[in-house]
């Protein structure tokens, strides 16, 4: 997932990224675990990868400078910071942990310490002094830092990549439960696979209030149109009635 901003919300694009402690051997039909990982291999691979794609996107003698440039300032390669976590028993809290990043801002409204009409002041943790740091900035300046954040609308900010990438996990799912079980017992939790929750199911859990209970006599109700301020209709059941949606094939054929 990719993460444009820092604490401070000053433009500092990056990467969260979740990988598996090991892989699927596809000769010999297996689950291979990965015991240890060389960090230093990493953070020179993880610097090819992202400069040759970088020159073969933008094939262009700027960037072929740039490329030489970086791997002569980082010879020891970019910086990958590797946590090790207890999977699968952390697996959710790190799920939970990156999904905030995709629909939080820069900076939230509790950070927000004063806005005079000409400048505003915020705080945030520092990474360097692990301290609460204060900022004070131009209006403008503020609003800067936080548009810069907003990306084309259809970007993709979240990919799946190998056995994580939704048709090769179900393709090889069965043969890793078969895996995990003859190498140390079936990991309770180690697959998992969550249902996607509907729009009543998501607003009930981020606000703990039912939109489809009426908050006066407290009796269910029933979704009939959904206007957009953008889009005008969206939903309209009354036409979906009219247009025959919920009458049997055969009467439709009749009329």
């Amino acid at each position: 997932m990719i993460q444009t901003h820092g604490r401070n919300g000053q433009y500092n694009p990056h990467l969260h990224i979740i990988a598996t402690s090991g892989g699927w051997d596809e000769q010999a039909k297996q689950w291979v675990h990965l015991g240890y990982l060389p960090y230093p291999m990493l953070h020179k691979k993880w610097q090819w990868y992202a400069l040759e794609m970088c020159r073969e996107a933008l094939p262009t003698d700027e960037i072929d400078r740039l490329v030489h440039a970086c791997y002569a300032k980082y010879p020891h390669g970019f910086v990958a910071n590797v946590q090790k976590g207890d999977v699968p028993s952390r697996y959710q809290s790190l799920a939970t942990y990156l999904a905030k990043y995709v629909v939080s801002p820069p900076i939230s409204l509790r950070r927000i310490d004063r806005y005079d009409g000409q400048s505003v002041t915020y705080h945030y943790r520092s990474h360097k002094t692990e301290r609460v740091e204060r900022e004070r900035v131009a209006v403008y300046t503020f609003i800067g830092r936080m548009i810069q954040h907003v990306f084309p609308k259809g970007f993709k900010r979240i990919r799946y990549y190998g056995v994580q990438a939704t048709k090769t996990f179900e393709k090889i799912r069965p043969l890793i439960r078969q895996a995990l079980a003859k190498v140390k017992g079936m990991v309770t939790g180690a697959i998992k696979v969550i249902a996607a929750k509907s729009y009543r199911q998501r607003y009930q859990q981020s606000t703990g209030r039912d939109p489809l209970r009426c908050p006066y006599c407290q009796q269910e109700m029933g979704v009939w149109k959904v206007w957009h301020p953008k889009y005008g209709v969206v939903y309209d059941e009354l036409g979906a009635i009219k247009r025959g949606r919920y009458e049997s094939p055969g009467k439709r054929a009749y009329v």
